[in-house]
């Protein structure tokens, strides 16, 4: 599937789903998650809490209350916080269940971010290689716009880079 890059904040963007990088407990505390539930205005986290505890690699769709989507897809790439680290596997398999899921529900826009880093400390650059290789082998059923964010300019630079070495 082809896809782009994009940099700022995930609660700012607008596309049919937004995806939470989560821990499988589903309680959104710091980074994309904590954007996602300020921008929600409105009890995502409870929603999402009530969902879980997930497996490691899946997802759970909440509401996206306020933000400009229908759904939050809440995509567990790391274990419940302090019990773990994410790992290329549980990235590459929350990215693959995030657009299938997206495309179970219709979507013809996500955007992504990549999941495992941050709190889940997996290597930024690692992490966005795992994310790129999963979208490009994913085959859209209703998805035509898949959008990978990066928050600072400096992971901004970095994900372009790995993505254009999967975009050829």
């Amino acid at each position: 599937m082809k896809f782009t890059v994009v940099q700022g904040d995930i609660a700012d963007q607008c596309a049919d789903a937004l995806v939470n990088a989560a821990g499988t407990s589903l309680r959104m505390g710091s980074g994309v998650a904590d954007a996602l539930r300020r921008g929600a205005n409105g009890p995502i986290n409870e929603d999402a809490v009530s969902k879980g505890p997930i497996d490691l690699g899946t997802v759970a769709v909440t509401d996206a209350y306020e933000l400009a989507a229908e759904y939050v897809i809440h995509a567990a790439a790391m274990p419940h916080y302090g019990d773990g680290r994410a790992s290329a596997e549980s990235i590459r398999d929350a990215t693959q269940n995030s657009l299938k899921q997206a495309d179970a529900l219709g979507c013809e826009s996500i955007v992504l971010p990549v999941l495992g880093t941050g709190a889940a400390a997996f290597s930024f650059e690692e992490g966005a290689e795992r994310v790129c290789e999963a979208i490009r082998a994913h085959e859209p059923v209703t998805l035509s716009d898949a959008r990978v964010i990066a928050y600072s300019q400096q992971e901004y630079e970095a994900l372009e880079r790995i993505a254009d070495e999967h975009r050829t």
